[in-house]
């Protein structure tokens, strides 16, 4: 199953991933990524790859594990 992964460094909180995944991605207070959910089942993973890729600084990769 495919997995989230976050550079929690690279973040920069422009929260694209948020607006095309609210239900895998969030910000905390500080403005960083937060993953709310880490394995992606087959029918939300082209949405959530298209989050992640969404990202200006690329902090975020969905990778099959």
């Amino acid at each position: 199953m495919p997995v989230v992964k976050a550079d929690l460094q690279a973040c920069q909180g422009y929260a694209n991933c948020v607006v095309g995944a609210t239900d895998y991605f969030d910000l905390d207070d500080d403005g960083i990524v937060v993953v709310l959910r880490t394995e992606v089942p087959q029918e939300d993973r082209a949405r959530v790859i298209e989050a992640a890729r969404s990202c200006p600084v690329s902090a975020l990769v969905v990778e099959d594990e």
